[in-house]
């Protein structure tokens, strides 16, 4: 499916200094965000309890707060909406530990007089537990990132690979910060949809990449610009197609997972978009503004390509015994 033209050539670095701005406006309103608002931690990282309940009618939550406050065990818990007017959930960083009686139990016995309602689901997490999941992830994320870091400044000229890595922090700081302004619990589903971006980002900036250099090596152009422009635009229709399957799944999760899924779906939703302007607005611009020679690269890979050649003949001549 053709969605661009395969013999146009669009000027995406002309308007990608817009998209660039934009970008470093919201990654420093993101970065911000993070250092004075922080997160909204979910209980797999703080340990607690939370429970769900649905109520045939419109849950009363005012009543349902007064009557948890009479209760050591719900004193400080929060009580919110959790999808529809009729649901909600309890969350309270008390321990439960100690306790000898079900805590579904005993909300319903806290509860008794609210309404008709259906304990639907407790979740109870130790703070002990909390801290290693937190810590786990943590390690998780830092290892992927690291991986992936080793692996584009391996396979690429250093200022591709600056420009990828800096790409990628990029996509991940607005990503946090969208979490952060908009209060989503960060939980370990979030740390899944970070992952997950993670590779989608750089999987996207490496096609460009990868198309960048072989219209280098097949082309007389030595005006870099016009050379990304160029590959950029051959790879719009795979790059569009790629990221409108994913978008739509991720946004029927967004809608029709519930409050359960928010804390993946929301992350994948704002990453999927960050990442694949990102990865022609931000990573291709950064490459130009790093000083690329067309020239110079050229010179650089034909003297590889003869070092090579000359390896291969020399390999060849001791193996008949010339050498």
């Amino acid at each position: 499916m053709e969605l661009f033209k395969e013999d146009k050539i669009y000027n995406f670095l002309g308007k990608g200094k817009i998209f660039f701005i934009a970008s470093f406006v919201l990654f420093f309103l993101s970065v911000g965000l993070i250092a004075t608002k922080g997160f909204s931690f979910g209980i797999d990282f703080t340990g607690g309890t939370v429970v769900q309940v649905k109520y045939t009618q419109t849950a009363p939550i005012d009543a349902i707060r007064k009557k948890l406050a009479t209760n050591e065990l719900f004193k400080h818990a929060s009580v919110t909406e959790f999808g529809s007017p009729e649901e909600i959930v309890i969350k309270t960083a008390s321990s439960t530990d100690g306790l000898s009686k079900d805590i579904g139990d005993t909300t319903k016995e806290i509860l008794a007089g609210t309404g008709d309602f259906e304990i639907r689901r407790v979740d109870m997490v130790g703070p002990k537990v909390g801290d290693e999941l937190r810590v786990k992830g943590l390690t998780a994320f830092l290892l992927t990132l690291t991986a992936i870091m080793a692996m584009v400044t391996f396979r690429y000229e250093w200022r591709f690979a600056l420009a990828a890595i800096i790409a990628i922090v990029h996509d991940i700081v607005i990503t946090f910060g969208f979490v952060s302004y908009f209060e989503i619990d960060f939980n370990i589903e979030s740390v899944a949809a970070l992952l997950m971006i993670l590779g989608y980002s750089i999987h996207d900036t490496i096609i460009v990449y990868d198309r960048i250099r072989e219209h280098i090596q097949e082309s007389k152009n030595t005006d870099f610009i016009m050379i990304v422009n160029e590959a950029v635009s051959r790879t719009q229709s795979r790059t569009t197609l790629t990221s409108l399957t994913v978008f739509f799944v991720v946004l029927t999760l967004f809608l029709f997972g519930g409050d359960i899924m928010i804390g993946f779906s929301f992350p994948m939703l704002i990453g999927v978009i960050v990442g694949t302007y990102s990865s022609i607005f931000v990573a291709a611009q950064l490459v130009v503004w790093t000083g690329f020679s067309v020239p110079h690269y050229r010179l650089k890979m034909a003297e590889k390509e003869k070092n090579r050649v000359e390896k291969e003949k020399m390999r060849a001549q001791f193996e008949q015994g010339i050498v």
